[in-house]
């Protein structure tokens, strides 16, 4: 018999979010899943969250947009995406016929950007959740990201909350002083889940061209350099809420999904690995069960958080 992969990640939610197993995908590195479907079946993942979404259609920062580091990458992308309204024209039509939930995330410069986002979002066919995006500079308080402040975190929760009757997951930046202060925040503003890490912002210089590497300067590092900080900010948010959590960052194989499942995450994402081995999901969805059948396990709650001691 088959380990019991299934995950609730909205239990305070009326309607919740079940996923047939922890294996996310992560925002950014997925496309809108649709890209996927002839490399393997996505149905077998637990959930797909799309690129980010923002209001209208952006082209995204100046080129060049990715920089390949020791044991990661740099991405200055810029959010470039087709905009909420095409999204739902054209792509959640799709998502409807599918098993496995699509997550859209959603970015804005204004806590009204969001809530605007949530509520257009809200009700169509196709989408099963928002995870917000709150690395995005506020624009009306210096350019600062909202989640650096756990006031303002608290404020785009309470925002995208009151405009929707989805489960609503945020998704927390390391670029903070104290990322439970903020996690804390989204909870008690009403938060059904908690995602993180988002990329860590980093910078590189061409040395032959003497200037940054990237065309907007700095971007996000990801990949496997960021797994033990992630892991160590996803073991500190899991000790400070009682929502459940989605670890993300650094994930290349099952080994280190299991490494934050142990921590206390609920769920995983698997972002920059998917670049250069597009299975990565799935190899990671395979191992987690490979694992629980050798050990015996029966159910992934019995591994939840049991590295925490």
């Amino acid at each position: 018999m088959s380990p019991d992969l299934t995950v609730q990640l909205a239990p305070k939610h009326e309607h919740g979010l079940l996923l047939a197993n922890p294996v996310m995908t992560a925002s950014g590195t997925f496309g809108y899943g649709t890209e996927y479907r002839q490399v393997f079946d996505v149905q077998k993942l637990g959930a797909i969250v799309c690129k980010g979404t923002t209001l209208e259609p952006r082209e995204g920062n100046p080129q060049p947009r990715l920089f390949e580091t020791a044991s990661g990458v740099i991405n200055s992308i810029g959010l470039q995406n087709i905009g909420v309204k095409t999204l739902i024209r054209e792509k959640a039509p799709i998502w409807a016929d599918w098993q496995v939930p699509v997550i859209v995330n959603i970015a804005g410069d204004t806590v009204d950007e969001y809530a605007r986002l949530a509520k257009e979002l809200d009700g169509v066919a196709g989408i099963s959740g928002i995870e917000v995006n709150i690395s995005c500079p506020n624009v009306k308080a210096g350019g600062s990201a909202f989640g650096a402040e756990p006031d303002s975190a608290a404020e785009v929760t309470k925002a995208v909350k009151a405009a929707t009757s989805l489960p609503v997951l945020v998704k927390l930046t390391p670029n903070t002083g104290d990322i439970t202060k903020v996690a804390t925040a989204v909870a008690e503003a009403g938060a059904d889940a908690i995602s993180l890490i988002n990329s860590v912002k980093g910078m590189a210089i061409d040395i032959i061209e003497r200037r940054p590497a990237t065309g907007n300067i700095t971007g996000g590092l990801s990949g496997p350099a960021i797994k033990p900080l992630a892991l160590a900010l996803v073991y500190e948010v899991a000790g400070a809420v009682e929502l459940p959590v989605i670890g993300c960052g650094g994930i290349t194989n099952s080994a280190d999904a299991l490494e934050f499942i142990m921590a206390g995450a609920s769920a995983v994402q698997v972002g920059s690995a998917t670049f250069s081995n597009p299975h990565a999901s799935l190899d990671v969805l395979e191992g987690i069960e490979q694992f629980m059948e050798k050990e015996g396990i029966e159910s992934l709650k019995e591994i939840i958080g049991v590295g925490r001691g």
